[in-house]
């Protein structure tokens, strides 16, 4: 039997120094979004988002058979 065989990781944006990493999420996080909160398309947006959460609350609490 040989030597254990290893296999390499993917690369990724991220690098093995904690600060680094956190500079980059900060950095992120300070990108402004500009959503218009009165526009109709955006209460209809949310009012989906809140029902189907809703749904998801309630059936983790109750689950059907």
């Amino acid at each position: 039997m040989g030597p254990p065989t290893t296999t390499a990781l993917p690369e990724h944006d991220f690098c093995s120094h904690p600060e680094a990493n956190a500079k980059k999420v900060v950095e992120a996080e300070e990108e402004e979004v500009d959503i218009d909160l009165n526009a109709p398309e955006t209460e209809k947006a949310a009012l989906a988002i809140q029902g189907k959460f809703r749904r998801f609350q309630k059936r983790k609490k109750d689950p059907s058979p």
